[in-house]
């Protein structure tokens, strides 16, 4: 391990092999760290906050900081921030609240760039990129290899399905379907993350499929959920995962195709 001397790390901190904590980091005592996690420098973490190995933490970011939630009583909530991720200069992430289940997760492999932020009681999948000063309100739950554009905003508890893209300056008020592609002033639901698709390596009659789903959603007759409904028995499994995303429960409503 690599501690700078003008790092202050609690004694009671667990620190795996390989740690590096550069100058000036602050790492309360209940915070563990992963194996080959870097501090930079000016890197504050704080409360019952967990690093997966390999993760690199860039200067000013502070994670595990007190929730920004009134309701926020110091009950012994916890963060925890999966492998290999890349937080960039000034980011924050926050643990849970009693209120919504006492956790806030993060996957692996994502890249949170300058100034994005992650609130209380999230859940954020693997592969996930937020760009600089993005933000998540409490209680989202954010898919697998999303992509959400700089200055965006999402509402609290809204769910943005795996593979779906959010312009950059849009704000977010209802659920994302998988592979979605969000994008305005107040986000409205556009079309397909085609080009997330494609870069993902899917068959063209994946995305063949996931083309005709939409067009059945935003074409079809009855409501939104009944028109889901057809898609269940659909033969791709990317469709049924969009049809089985929107049947689930959710406390708001979907940004409806346009």
């Amino acid at each position: 391990m690599r501690i700078h001397p003008t790092a202050v790390v609690d004694p009671e901190a667990q620190l795996d092999t390989d740690v590096e904590i550069g100058p000036f980091c602050v790492v309360g005592p209940e915070v563990s760290l992963g194996a080959g996690v870097v501090l930079k420098s000016h890197v504050v973490v704080q409360g019952r906050t967990e690093i997966g190995a390999g993760t690199v933490v860039f200067p000013f970011a502070v994670l595990g900081e007190i929730p920004q939630d009134l309701k926020y009583a110091g009950e012994r909530t916890r963060l925890r921030i999966g492998r290999n991720n890349r937080i960039r200069e000034h980011v924050t992430m926050h643990p849970g609240t009693a209120g919504g289940g006492g956790e806030t997760v993060i996957g692996d492999d994502g890249l949170y760039m300058a100034g994005s932020h992650v609130a209380h009681d999230c859940r954020v999948g693997n592969g996930v990129i937020m760009a600089n000063s993005a933000a998540l309100a409490g209680h989202c739950v954010v898919g697998d290899d999303v992509r959400i554009g700089g200055l965006a905003g999402v509402h609290q508890f809204v769910r943005i399905g795996r593979g779906a893209m959010i312009g950059a300056l849009t704000m977010v008020t209802h659920d994302v379907i998988p592979y979605g592609l969000v994008q305005g002033p107040r986000g409205v639901l556009e079309g397909l993350n085609l080009v997330g698709l494609r870069r993902r390596g899917l068959p063209r009659e994946e995305i063949a499929a996931l083309r005709a789903a939409y067009d059945r959603l935003r074409d079809g007759e009855g409501t939104l959920a009944e028109r889901a409904g057809v898609l269940r028995e659909d033969p791709s499994p990317l469709v049924r995962e969009m049809a089985a995303f929107l049947m689930a429960e959710s406390g708001r409503q979907f940004l409806a195709p346009r």
